[in-house]
């Protein structure tokens, strides 16, 4: 089983322009994990860029999901991950974002071997609830947050999968077993059809939070961490205006962080500053530093053989038989 959450080679696959170098999501380490969209590391063609590409899971409209990775270009924040490169029209739906060595959450507990510490999942809270913030400030709602939307990288998260919900059903449609989706973190509003809003994604954050704290989308009380047993609740409840609003969220979770003033000449947030050295712990560190290694390795790999078509000073080995 590998460590690292960079998943098995695929070979020489192409998708688009991009030469898959590995998959992100490895089931054998998040097993039941529902992956919204499936994603590869990928290398351009000419051996310069590196990239997370996504495609969408059987069953999704491919132009919904391109409609919604072409909204996500415009997307604001430290802590998002949107798409900078969309398939041409007619082609197979596929987009690509720059690659950060990363693992899905449901991963990262699998590696780490449970629950994340009480540290992680504070500063976890913090990254996305001020992510969804600039989003909501935009006037868009994520509508797709999910564990495994969410990318543990070391300085930080990386919220991805936007409008999963939007891109696998029409509004006003019942959501209820849908491809691609996350059944304990959609808000029941939007299971039954509704059209997605920002106390939606609230809920989807209390869940991912009930999740990376224990393992569930939605545990018991007294299973959850102490700073989320009023939180996670209150998150989760199924009227919305029963829900706090973000800001309240990021009080809760970091009400030991200051931030700094403004006109201080820093743009330090309550996330950054929870986001320093430690925020992952050292098993999460060290397979992420395991899939940099593979994906590296894995590029050298892709890469002798074109080299060695433009070089012919390069020799490639042969397998010994």
């Amino acid at each position: 089983m590998p460590a690292s959450g960079a998943g098995h080679r695929a070979g020489s696959r192409q998708i688009g322009p991009y030469t898959v170098v590995t998959r992100l999501d490895d089931r054998s380490t998040a097993p039941g994990a529902v992956v919204p969209e499936h994603r590869f590391v990928a290398r351009s063609p000419d051996g310069d860029r590196t990239v997370l590409l996504s495609t969408p899971v059987a069953g999704v409209d491919g132009q919904r999901f391109m409609a919604e990775a072409d909204t996500s270009r415009y997307l604001l924040g430290p802590w998002v991950l949107p798409a900078t490169e969309l398939a041409p029209p007619g082609d197979r739906p596929w987009h690509a974002r720059p690659y950060v060595p990363a693992l899905p959450l449901p991963t990262a507990l699998a590696v780490y071997g449970g629950p994340l510490p009480e540290r992680t999942v504070r500063a976890l809270g913090v990254a996305l609830a001020e992510s969804l913030a600039v989003l909501h400030g935009q006037r868009l709602s994520h509508a797709g947050l999910c564990p495994a939307a969410v990318l543990l990288a070391a300085d930080g998260p990386r919220l991805t999968c936007y409008g999963a919900v939007r891109a696998a059903a029409p509004e006003g449609t019942p959501r209820h077993g849908v491809p691609g989706l996350d059944a304990g973190s959609l808000p029941p509003e939007q299971a039954a059809g509704g059209q997605p809003r920002p106390l939606g994604d609230v809920y989807a954050l209390g869940a991912t939070l009930a999740y990376a704290a224990t393992g569930y989308t939605a545990p018991e009380r007294d299973e959850l961490p102490l700073v989320l047993r009023s939180l996670v609740p209150r998150c989760l409840a199924r009227d919305p205006a029963h829900r706090p609003q973000l800001a309240d969220i990021v009080e809760e979770l970091a009400s030991h962080v200051v931030s700094s003033p403004a006109g201080s000449g820093s743009a330090a947030t309550r996330a950054e500053a929870l986001l320093g050295p430690g925020w992952l712990p050292a098993r999460v560190i060290a397979a992420l530093a395991h899939q940099s290694a593979a994906v590296l390795s894995a590029e050298v790999e892709l890469s002798a053989p074109a080299q060695a078509r433009t070089d012919p000073a390069v020799a490639v080995p042969r397998p010994s038989h």
